[in-house]
């Protein structure tokens, strides 16, 4: 079935910490048309919105951004649906002490390197995270 919402689809792969060092650009390249650099843009700053709102505990941010059939995969193997990550942030079970990784879910600690997938997808004009999926790289 076709989802006739769905309007563009947006894949991040990134490995932290290396990332958060790094500068991200766009630049005019004649192989990249002029919305496909803008949709770019667009996912970057998707992804800089949720590194911020990770550090600040921004429950906001999720309820916003998460789309209602949200599935994410934590670091320590947890599946964990929009309801869930909403309610992580609300109690403080989870939170992220740096953006470099070093944090903690339900008392255990993930820090360290890892790598995650974020799918977005922008719906009614929106952006939403679709699925997640995080993976220690010791």
């Amino acid at each position: 079935m076709i989802n006739r919402g769905l309007t563009f689809l947006f894949c991040v792969l990134v490995a932290l910490p290396a990332v958060s060092a790094q500068h991200v650009s766009v630049r005019s390249r004649p192989s990249i048309d002029t919305g496909d650099q803008e949709t770019i843009r667009e996912i970057i700053e998707m992804e800089r919105q949720a590194r911020e709102a990770s550090i600040r505990r921004d429950v906001d941010f999720s309820q916003r951004t998460l789309a209602d059939d949200y599935v994410g995969i934590t670091p320590l193997g947890q599946v964990t649906t929009k309801q869930d990550s909403v309610s992580a942030r609300k109690s403080r079970q989870l939170r992220y002490d740096t953006i470099d990784v070093k944090g903690h879910q339900l008392g255990e600690d993930f820090s360290g390197p890892y790598r995650y997938t974020r799918v977005w997808v922008r719906k009614t004009g929106h952006w939403q995270a679709v699925s997640y999926q995080a993976t220690v790289t010791q």
